[in-house]
């Protein structure tokens, strides 16, 4: 390869990055720039690997919008040196903080790889280094001199999913993560095998980067459970400055009929507040208006979320709120697949 492409790995944290010290059995952070003395391996891969880590690494626990702006800023400042990126943070947070990323940035051209590992990279048994290695290989891989991937994804244990797809489902298993509503863009096996009618195409090469750094945080989850009072519902509506609400329902978007919930739910929405339908499911789709449990939430304007997961649909509503929309433009650009995070009506 004559022009060996330019990986740069970015580094915020998270487990992937720890190793042991064998004297005091305590973990700390790894030194990146040594990354070849940790896994000669990736001498074989055909590309040049550089790194830039957070001066202090941050647990996926305390990840929040200033970090991700601190990686998009990373991503904008080295854009033109590098052919694409791998992110490493801490699997809890990770869909969270890819899903986010990918509204982001727009007319991204390049792979934006994020990856990590359920047990540190100097364990024995460790899944870091697979997960790395491939992450970068992903990265690196192109077709008639252009990248295959040029979206936000996720690896994790021999998959490439869409990251605002992606949901964890395990604390304990490598298989840590998983994409219920669309099927995962590459495999990796005895042969890495991309699966290219499902991936993003670039369809404004000429465009330029553009990276939206404004986010709305004035946003809460508001998970429906048999039981819910009034109080409750009334207490997290009347939250001081709230700007959106993800209402995580039952099945295909179902809700109490009630009418103490209905009023809580129409007066928030007259306040300017903007609720959207999710369903707890970790599969499956909110069809408003299938079951006489759901026809009150659409007559009183509450947005469906069709198959969007809750880590997406958070960081879609902090995207959204950020920009001047009126409610109908709001509702329209909700429902629409911006970066495949949904699934076209």
């Amino acid at each position: 390869m004559a022009n060996k492409p330019n990986i740069l790995i970015v580094y915020t944290g998270g487990t992937i990055g720890m190793v042991k010290d064998y004297k005091t059995n305590a973990l700390k952070a790894f030194d990146f720039s040594r990354i070849i003395d940790k896994i000669p391996e990736l001498e074989q891969l055909e590309c040049n690997i550089k790194s830039i880590s957070f001066e202090e690494p941050i647990d996926s626990s305390n990840m929040n919008t200033k970090y991700y702006v601190d990686i998009v800023e990373i991503i904008e400042e080295n854009y033109s040196k590098f052919d694409g990126f791998v992110i490493l943070t801490g699997s809890d947070t990770m869909s969270y903080t890819s899903s986010a990323i990918s509204f982001m940035i727009e007319n991204l051209q390049k792979p934006i790889i994020f990856t990590g590992s359920q047990l540190p990279i100097g364990d024995l048994r460790t899944d870091a280094k697979e997960n790395l290695i491939t992450s970068i290989e992903i990265a690196a891989s192109r077709k008639n001199d252009k990248p295959i991937i040029s979206e936000v994804c996720l690896y994790f244990e021999y998959k490439l999913y869409r990251a605002n797809r992606t949901t964890k489902i395990s604390a304990e298993q490598f298989e840590a993560f998983a994409s219920m509503n669309y099927p995962a863009l590459a495999e990796s096996g005895v042969h890495l095998n991309f699966n290219e009618h499902l991936i993003n195409e670039v369809k404004h090469i000429t465009q330029d980067l553009i990276v939206r750094k404004k986010l709305v945080t004035e946003v809460v989850i508001l998970k429906l459970f048999p039981g819910i009072t009034e109080e409750v519902v009334q207490a997290i509506l009347n939250i001081k400055n709230l700007k959106g609400v993800v209402l995580e329902t039952y099945g295909s978007g179902n809700a109490p009929n009630k009418p103490w919930f209905l009023n809580l739910i129409e007066k928030a929405i007259q306040k300017g507040i903007k609720i959207v339908n999710v369903t707890q499911c970790s599969g499956g789709s909110v069809i408003l208006g299938h079951y006489e449990t759901s026809v009150g939430l659409k007559a009183i304007g509450v947005i469906g979320g069709i198959d969007i997961t809750t880590e997406s649909a958070i960081a879609k509503l902090m995207y959204l709120l950020s920009e001047d929309l009126s409610d109908e433009s709001f509702v329209s650009y909700f429902q629409k697949s911006l970066r495949g995070e949904i699934s076209k009506k």
